[in-house]
């Protein structure tokens, strides 16, 4: 995809400022679950949201409006109005002293027609639409949320969020997302009221004990060499993939014919990135180990936990399909397929409180670098409809990519052809050579590998 690099526009941005719940809240502290507080999500998340004008919204700003909207949430999820302090055993806590989340108002001397595709992750305007504010992006003792909103001249605004990822996971910021929407409409109240209870739900049993595999967190004591060098995120470049309706029917075409009927759209896409990403970063050593890990929510889902609607905490684990670099790369896509299929089939009740298990008895580890890559589907929440009045945005999802995770997106491309974007980071050398190989398997071409 291209980006312009002639546009040229300004931002303006106010002072920050914080927004306070409009009643008096709780105060109180409350611990994250177990599942919560892993280190490998002590992060900043971000999303963006990008609205054309609606006439029937003349005369409204969408600042104040957003602002109002906010503060009357926060009185329901005051939690987010509070700062995360760390206890005994790394465990993190919520001090719910009611301090408030970050807010900045903007304007852009620019018109969102003039973006064109350029809202799409990794847009090159991300920073000016969510600005870092100095000091803020920590997970201690920082705001839980910074909100900037920035209008464009032609009437059309842009929404960017950044949330603490210990707090929520993305059902949880859908959530809250569609209660501001729906106090920006005249509600008096969600419609689903928020339940904390993280204490009840997905915290390590007593004694703890694990009882899975969980290749996402298991170093393998044969892999030779490190990513790390190599996946320098200094060194990354970022760019994004579209998966159209053909593109994915290309890759449904390839199992098809290798007589592999049962895989969903995420599957194909999860195939088809980790298959390339790995021939593109051509590993030396075609017996190094590598994996791609996914994230997978329990919520609603059979033999699962009984989570109860309204429970905003993480309910996701990522277990991980494990393969040696050089089968992969020369296989046919349906030996990936096969591999992320039962990596989402360890997901389970006992799967996910293992994880929070092995949370408590190895001390919260990170979880495994050298030769992941992390997948996390966001196109099933509905970030691509939160309306505030001004309809649907024209794009909403996540910017983020890492140098090891990736998310999926709805998006519609200036053609109006509706996909899947998925922004990812890779080292210069491989970026050219890893869209070569989407293309040429999305063209159903076959397939060949230097391993």
């Amino acid at each position: 995809m291209a980006f312009s690099s002639t546009l040229v526009f300004t931002v303006k941005r106010r002072e920050p400022e914080l927004v306070v719940p409009t009643k008096p809240t709780p105060r109180e502290i409350k611990k994250l679950s177990d599942i919560d507080d892993q280190e490998g999500f002590r992060f900043q998340a971000p999303l963006m949201f990008f609205y054309r004008d609606n006439p029937s919204m003349r005369g409204k700003d969408p600042v104040g409006v957003i602002r109002e909207g906010l503060a009357k949430t926060l009185v329901y999820y005051y939690p987010f109005a509070g700062r995360i302090i760390e206890g005994d055993n790394r465990k993190l806590m919520v001090d719910c002293n009611g301090k408030g989340v970050l807010f900045v108002e903007a304007d852009a001397n620019v018109k969102i027609e003039q973006l064109g595709d350029n809202i799409l992750p990794p847009s090159p305007f991300m920073e000016e639409f969510l600005h870092d504010v100095p000091g803020s992006g920590g997970i201690i003792g920082c705001p839980l949320l910074l909100i900037q909103v920035t209008r464009f001249i032609c009437g059309g605004f842009a929404l960017g969020i950044r949330f603490n990822h210990t707090m929520v996971d993305a059902y949880g910021i859908m959530q809250f997302l569609h209660a501001i929407t729906e106090f920006v409409k005249g509600a008096s109240a969600p419609s689903i009221p928020p339940i904390w209870q993280r204490e009840q739900y997905l915290n390590a049993r007593s004694p703890p004990r694990i009882t899975c595999t969980h290749n996402e967190f298991e170093q393998i004591t044969h892999n030779k060499l490190s990513s790390d060098d190599m996946m320098d995120s200094d060194k990354l470049i970022r760019t994004a993939i579209f998966f159209s309706p053909k593109d994915i029917q290309a890759l449904r075409n390839q199992v098809l014919s290798e007589n592999f009927h049962r895989c969903s759209r995420f599957d194909l896409i999860t195939a088809c990135l980790w298959k390339c990403r790995t021939i593109a970063l051509n590993l030396a050593d075609p017996d190094e180990m590598v994996r791609v890990s996914i994230f997978i929510n329990a919520r609603g889902k059979q033999g699962m936990p009984d989570i109860p609607t309204g429970y905003y905490g993480k309910a996701i684990t990522y277990p991980a399909a494990v393969s040696k670099a050089g089968i992969l790369c020369t296989s046919p896509l349906s030996y990936a397929v096969h591999l992320v299929q039962n990596a989402t089939a360890q997901m389970s009740d006992e799967y996910i409180k293992s994880v929070a298990d092995l949370m408590v008895i190895k001390k919260r580890p990170k979880y495994i670098t050298n030769w992941n890559f992390i997948v996390s589907d966001l196109t099933r929440f509905g970030l691509d409809k939160v309306d505030f009045g001004w309809d649907n945005p024209v794009y909403g999802g996540s910017t983020f990519a890492s140098p090891v995770i990736s998310s999926y997106n709805n998006f519609k491309n200036s053609n109006g052809e509706g996909g899947v974007a998925v922004p990812i980071c890779l080292p210069p050398l491989a970026v050219e050579k890893f869209q070569y190989e989407v293309k040429k398997m999305t063209l159903n071409l076959k397939a060949h590998s230097n391993l």
